[in-house]
Parts: structure tokens; C-alpha cells; sequence
């Protein structure tokens, strides 16, 4: 898959989409078929609700987030109310891509999805280095 140049059209959700699922197969088992239990949803900006709820000013400001119950708190015996969702903020993380300057976007993507899926999995700081070198 070729990328745009940050000078060029701003890539489109389905792109992003595009790479937050391959980031999702690139993770390690039993991770990634835990992973593709979960939904994955891409949107512009996070809602206005979901902003206000985490207490954030600007929907530049998120690039992402997991809504669920992190595996280490489940139980056999929830009755779950929704899907575990991990949702990606395009407009977010393209401004991000941009500002940083030095980092691909497929690369920023991924970093944006481990991060997220992170919380999925409970995962230390280390658990996460070891799947995305660039938290070290």
C-alpha cells in the first residue's frame, strides 16, 4: 500500500482503517486473535459526549481509545453491555503525523492501535515496548 505525502490529499478512514487492521494482524499470539474479538471503529473526531466525558477541550487532542472492560477485569459471569471497541480519530492522528514530521503514518497508526489495545490487555509498559519498540 503506497502512502500519501503529508503534502498531499489527506488520507481517507478507509485508509486509516486500513492500517489499524494490519496493525491488529501484525500483533503476537494469543494477542491478535483476542485482538480480532474487538471491534475497531474509525472516525473524524471523537464525538462531542465522549470528549466531555474524558474531560478533553479540543477533539485534536485524542487520537484514540478503548471502551470495554480490560481482559484483566472480566469474569465469565458478566453479562457484557456492549463490545469492547477500540476506537482511531482520523483528523487526530493526521494531525499528529503532520506535526511530528519524522514518523510515517502506518508507523503512528500502530503505535495509536497497541496503545489502545494496550488497555484491552492490561498491558505494563514493558508488555507494550515489546510489541512497539517505539514506547522505549
Amino acid at each position: 500500500m503506497t502512502l500519501p505525502a503529508p503534502h498531499a490529499i489527506a488520507p481517507p478512514l478507509d485508509l486509516i482503517e486500513a492500517l489499524a487492521r494490519d496493525a491488529v494482524l501484525a500483533l503476537p499470539e494469543p494477542h491478535r486473535s483476542a485482538a480480532l474479538q474487538v471491534a475497531l471503529q474509525v472516525a473524524d473526531f471523537a464525538p462531542d459526549d465522549m470528549l466531555e466525558e474524558l474531560g478533553i477541550d479540543s477533539p485534536y487532542d485524542l487520537t484514540g481509545l478503548y471502551e470495554g472492560t480490560p481482559l484483566t477485569e472480566k469474569s465469565v459471569s458478566d453479562q457484557p453491555q456492549q463490545p469492547d471497541t477500540v476506537w482511531l480519530f482520523r483528523r487526530a492522528i493526521l494531525d499528529e503525523w503532520i506535526d511530528r514530521g519524522d514518523i510515517g503514518l502506518a508507523d503512528l497508526v500502530t503505535h495509536v492501535v497497541v496503545h489502545e489495545f494496550a488497555h484491552h490487555f492490561g498491558w505494563s509498559d514493558d508488555d507494550i515496548a515489546a510489541i512497539d519498540p517505539w514506547w522505549e
